[in-house]
């Protein structure tokens, strides 16, 4: 582990699961029609008033920058200089759902400022929640994206739009390279895929050497030199700490042999383990950053409201991580705050206990969790 940090690194901040949608999207300023077709709750309003049970009163009608709550003052703290989520809820007018799913996650889109606010720079949107309200809400979620100036990965109009990265330039540290690809163990339906003549998202249908040397070929095709590369995969299922070992097989040759600097996995409902590999960080479950689900019980055990704000500190010039800094957060009234120091402590232990046949912990430093490893 590198102990000096350098003045020319990329901070990249990354989270897992962000829910806009649906109960979340009733209380801000525009909220879409809310009728749900969920068989058990058919009224999005609904999942505010059990929040409401749990929590306490919800404002209605609220400013596009509640929902982050202290996670606004933690990006500015910590000033990274790209900004991405996993964006799980589909931003379209779109009444049409996808009949063969029992869930459907929409935001209207005149409530897309609700990411602006959080100065978000890029969403991957490949995920089981995308194509929720058809492959025209897919669209246009697209397109809503790209008017608010947010640059998505992991979908299109075809395939080839749907592998390609997003960039982002950094001044003075060069490109940032984001690729997202989602895989079934997720949820995701096999006719989500993209394919050369159908939009969809980047599927992945095995995570074989062939798929491997596949994305090697592809990010080889758009790197540069000094360039950062971030691959985002919706993997896995939602409960459980457990990692398969063609999840590491394939997340260690995604770094050995296509050049990846970063690997952001997403999907658990709860944070998992987290791997450093040739000095490149593998983060198996980044948890649900923002979610609705504030209220339903069944996987207390898990601590599915608590979750993490990761900020990545990478060298451009040999992709190394420098420092990975942690900071704690727990969803209330549909809105993120700080953790408690209990909370926060909790976090720490599941980091270790799960960390330590992956070969890292986690130190606590002014506050936040601070990875180390071997």
């Amino acid at each position: 582990m590198v102990a000096a940090l350098k003045s020319t690194a990329m901070v990249i901040f990354v989270v897992g699961d962000v829910m806009t949608g649906r109960g979340i999207d009733q209380i801000l300023p525009k909220p879409s029609e809310p009728t749900l077709h969920e068989g058990y709750i058919e009224d999005a309003r609904d999942y505010v008033r059990i929040a409401e049970q749990r929590s306490g009163p919800i404002a209605r009608g609220v400013d596009h920058g509640y929902i982050w709550g202290d996670a606004l003052g933690e990006l500015g703290r910590l000033a990274p200089h790209v900004r991405l989520i996993n964006l799980e809820t589909a931003v379209t007018k779109s009444d049409v759902p996808w009949r063969r799913k029992g869930i459907h996650y929409r935001m209207h889109p005149a409530n897309l400022a609700v990411l602006s606010a959080a100065g978000i720079d890029g969403c991957t949107l490949a995920n089981n929640h995308a194509l929720d309200w058809e492959r025209e809400g897919l669209a246009e979620t697209v397109i809503e994206l790209k008017r608010a100036g947010i640059t998505c990965a992991g979908a299109g109009e075809n395939l080839q739009q749907a592998r390609a990265p997003a960039i982002f330039p950094v001044p003075s540290r060069g490109r940032l390279l984001l690729f997202a690809a989602a895989h079934p163990s997720s949820g995701v339906p096999a006719d989500w895929g993209a394919t050369e003549r159908r939009s969809g998202i980047h599927l992945i249908g095995e995570l074989s050497d062939s798929a491997v040397e596949t994305l090697a070929e592809h990010i080889a095709q758009h790197e540069r030199p000094g360039d950062i590369v971030v691959f985002s995969i919706h993997w896995g299922g939602n409960w459980g700490y457990a990692i398969p070992d063609v999840f590491r097989d394939f997340a260690r040759a995604l770094i050995d042999r296509a050049g990846v600097d970063i690997v952001h996995g997403h999907s658990s409902h709860h944070v998992m383990g987290i791997e450093v590999h040739r000095d490149r960080p593998i983060l198996y479950g980044s948890g649900d950053f923002l979610n609705d689900y504030e209220g339903i019980g069944g996987y207390e055990r898990y601590r599915p409201e608590l979750s993490l704000m990761y900020f990545a500190r990478s060298d451009p010039q040999t992709g190394r991580l420098l420092e990975l800094r942690m900071v704690p957060t727990r969803i209330r009234r549909f809105r993120i705050e700080r953790a408690s120091a209990d909370e926060r402590d909790w976090l720490r232990e599941i980091l270790n206990r799960e960390g330590k046949r992956l070969g890292t912990r986690v130190e606590l430093v002014d506050g936040d969790l601070l990875l180390r490893w071997d």
